[in-house]
């Protein structure tokens, strides 16, 4: 009777097993779909934001995963709507010409060159420098001046807080193979040497927002390290992005993969059943609910792993189609509006209400990322 039961018991389990694999692989979206949720959400944000804004890291990270978006469609609009916001902005982040007043502690105003927010704008003038067939050097001249001159400093302790991370080191590695310039490789290195000094937790393998947030001065509601979902996610998106463009030979190559990988790690085992990452990754208390910038940032990231054979695809695959079907039947509205977007903040605010209407373009900016990831996934 017992060995009877044994066996009926393993033959369910196999059914089951199967089934799960089935169910599991039909959660994978079509191309089609992808494409489709890509231009919904980004043809609704243009829409509703015709006039281009600023040239501060807000605005400007939408059109990183604007100029992503157009690297899959071709769709002319959409290279067209980032071209018209660099030409309004003069192809410039802050505008100090004054060297002698440039700064880098946190700043909106123009002398603030040196602040990786004001500089996150030279990716996209980068990438639509390297779609001209002929091309114009304006387009990058305002980032090669800054960048060159922030190099020829003895400082290297630019990237102090989690997101600077995202706004600048794709800049280099962007100028880089431009120029072909070794220094901006190099002072790569250096500064994200410091910046990992500064925030990077060797226990649990992911990174504070700054300083400020380092346990145990800095507690979690629950008294747990308080490590913020979009800081990370800017991390964790950022170093794809090198990497793409960072020759193999590169000094510092094995210890960004290394950041990367263990990252993916703890990305894994923090998120949540429904599919999402709540702000604070280890306290799920601290900021309860549904959080789409670093759900979508870390998407991204798990998807370009796979894609490009950093992560194991029977490991991390449920974790993103999981995340996937996050993003796209929760955070986007039936009319592409991308919602549940923690607005402007540092740190996971307990009490914060952030609902479907909460939307910002740097959080529809990691979306289109994701999906553009996404469909590279899915081919």
């Amino acid at each position: 009777m017992k060995l009877k039961l044994f066996i009926i018991s393993g033959m369910l389990l196999l059914v089951y097993n199967s089934y799960a694999q089935k169910n599991n692989k039909q959660k994978v979206p079509a191309k089609k779909q992808v494409l489709s949720v890509m231009n919904k959400a980004n043809q609704y944000w243009q829409a509703t934001h015709s006039n281009p804004g600023w040239a501060f890291w807000d605005e400007a990270a939408y059109h990183t995963g604007n100029m992503a978006v157009y690297e899959i469609t071709g769709n002319k609009r959409y290279k067209d709507y980032s071209k018209k916001w660099a030409e309004k902005n003069n192809w410039m982040g802050a505008t100090s010409n004054d060297k002698t007043e440039w700064k880098y502690s946190y700043g909106e105003t123009n002398q603030y060159v040196l602040f990786g927010d004001w500089q996150i704008c030279f990716q996209t003038y980068i990438d639509l420098y390297n779609l001209d067939k002929i091309k114009d050097p304006k387009k990058i001249a305002r980032a090669r001046e800054v960048m060159e001159y922030q190099m020829s400093t003895p400082q290297n302790d630019y990237w102090w807080w989690a997101d600077g991370l995202y706004m600048v080191m794709p800049v280099m590695t962007k100028l880089y193979r431009i120029t072909g310039n070794p220094q901006y490789l190099n002072k790569l290195g250096i500064y994200f040497e410091y910046a990992d000094s500064v925030m990077y937790d060797s226990v649990e393998k992911i990174y504070y927002r700054d300083a400020k947030y380092i346990y145990p001065k800095h507690k979690s509601i629950n008294g747990k390290k308080d490590f913020w979902a979009r800081g990370n996610g800017w991390v964790f998106a950022a170093i794809p992005k090198v990497l793409n463009d960072l020759p193999k030979t590169d000094q510092y190559r094995s210890m960004y993969i290394d950041r990367f990988k263990n990252m993916a790690v703890t990305i894994k085992n923090t998120q949540q059943a429904e599919g999402y990452w709540t702000r604070s990754m280890q306290d799920p208390q601290h900021a309860p609910g549904p959080e789409t910038s670093g759900t979508a940032f870390f998407t991204y990231g798990l998807l370009w792993g796979m894609n490009n054979g950093f992560l194991d695809k029977k490991e991390y695959a449920p974790i993103a189609i999981k995340a996937w079907e996050y993003l796209t039947q929760v955070a986007m509205q039936p009319n592409g509006k991308i919602g549940y977007v923690q607005p402007i903040g540092e740190r996971a605010i307990p009490g914060q209400i952030v609902n479907k209407e909460a939307t910002s373009p740097f959080g529809v900016g990691a979306f289109l990322l994701a999906a553009a990831e996404m469909y590279r996934y899915v081919q």
